[in-house]
This record gives C-alpha cells, sequence and structure tokens, in this order.
C-alpha cells in the first residue's frame, strides 16, 4: 500500500505569470536625445539650452552640432560650449563678496539673453535659488574680469566659490552648474548642508580647478 501522495505542481496560469513583471524591477530606459530620440552614451551626450522653455535638453553629438556652428545659436536651442577658463589676475576679496549679497559661499552668475539681464543664483535645500543682483554691482565686483566679457549668454555661467578667505571664480559650461544644484539638493543635511555635502562640494571644484585653463586673447564662446 503506497502513502499520500503529493499532488504535482500545476504551473500558473499565464494571468498570474504576467503579474511578475509588474512586481520585478524594471530596467532603466536608455536616455534619447531629445531632437532625433538616439540613444544617448557616456561620450555622445551633449546639452541645449532651450531658450524659450529656458530649460536643459539632452541632445547626441550631431545634433548638438547643428546648434553649434558660427551663426547659429539665435533660434530656440544653443548648444552648451564644454570649455573651462580661469582667469588667475583677477581675484576677488571679501568685500567684494559682501557686496554680491549671497547667502552661501556658492553661486553661479549667467546673462539671460530674452530678459537682457544678468541672473544670480545658488544651491539650497529646494534646488537654485535666484537672488536679484543689481546690473550695476555685478559690473563693480566682476564685470569688468576677461572672463566676465568672454561670457556666452545663456550656456556658460561664472561659477564663484568662497572658502577659507579664498575666492575662487570660473567660467563654465551652465550644465555643470545645475548639476552641482541637484547635487547639493541630495545631500544636504541641516542649516550647513552637512559633512557630504560639503565633501561633495570640495571634490567638484576640485574636478573644475583641474579642467579650466587660462583664457587666451583669441577665446570665443
Amino acid at each position: 500500500m503506497t502513502g499520500p501522495q503529493t499532488a504535482p505542481t500545476r504551473p500558473a496560469p499565464p494571468a498570474h505569470r504576467g503579474l511578475r513583471r509588474f512586481r520585478a524591477p524594471r530596467p532603466q530606459a536608455p536616455e534619447r536625445c531629445e531632437l532625433c530620440s538616439a540613444v544617448l552614451s557616456e561620450h555622445n551626450h551633449r546639452h541645449l539650452v532651450d531658450t524659450k522653455k529656458r530649460a536643459l535638453a539632452c541632445a547626441c553629438t550631431p545634433c548638438a552640432l547643428l546648434f553649434d556652428r558660427p551663426g547659429e545659436g539665435t533660434g530656440q536651442f544653443r548648444t552648451v560650449p564644454d570649455r573651462y577658463l580661469v582667469d588667475a589676475g583677477h581675484t576677488l576679496d571679501d568685500a567684494a563678496w559682501e557686496q554680491l549679497q549671497i547667502p552661501v559661499g556658492v553661486a553661479f552668475f549667467l546673462r539671460n539673453a530674452d530678459l537682457d539681464r544678468l541672473v544670480a543664483l545658488y544651491p539650497s535645500p529646494a534646488g537654485a535659488t535666484e537672488s536679484e543682483l543689481d546690473p550695476s554691482t555685478w559690473q563693480t565686483v566682476v564685470g569688468a574680469s576677461r572672463l566676465a566679457q568672454l561670457l556666452a549668454p545663456d550656456v556658460e555661467a561664472l561659477l564663484v566659490r568662497r572658502t577659507e578667505g579664498r575666492i575662487e571664480c570660473y567660467l563654465v559650461p551652465v550644465d555643470i552648474c545645475y548639476e552641482l544644484v541637484g547635487r547639493m539638493r541630495l545631500l544636504w543635511q541641516g542649516f550647513d548642508g552637512g559633512p557630504q555635502a560639503r565633501t561633495a562640494l570640495a571634490d567638484f571644484f576640485t574636478q573644475v580647478a583641474r579642467r579650466a585653463r587660462p583664457p587666451k586673447e583669441d577665446t570665443r564662446p
């Protein structure tokens, strides 16, 4: 006499099996060019400034080059350059920084072509915070510098940092400024940002300093 037998296991009905794909983590969709929908890679990923939406758009290298030619850049899109400049001959002191009335130690300044005015922004737990800046103050503090004269509207920024009695100033692509804002928003803790945010900020400026080169007389946006 045989003992009790276990009923054979039946496969899950197709409807139940189909639910598994909603429970399992879905693979992340690849980033695509917002103009031609081409898949973007680490080495084929540029940014455009959408001047109508006042936002960044991802683009492949061929599409970015369309808006990086001489005479282009007056329409909706402008290609963000990849140059990093530093002018060792132009320095800012604490008195100059106080005139800017920036409540934190990092800020970036860009020229809004549509509004025909200068905009000052700084990282905060809420993201990029705009500070109203009087044009005469800008001109007095940094407007006469070589970097300010080279600054391309909308697509580049002057990135300024005050630390340990020293003030650094770089001309950089505007997209890295918003990258910094996003990083600080993610890591920010407490009133002053916390040690993790400060370490990330120091590492960020180390990378910028390594890439920055002195401006040349023939440098163009």
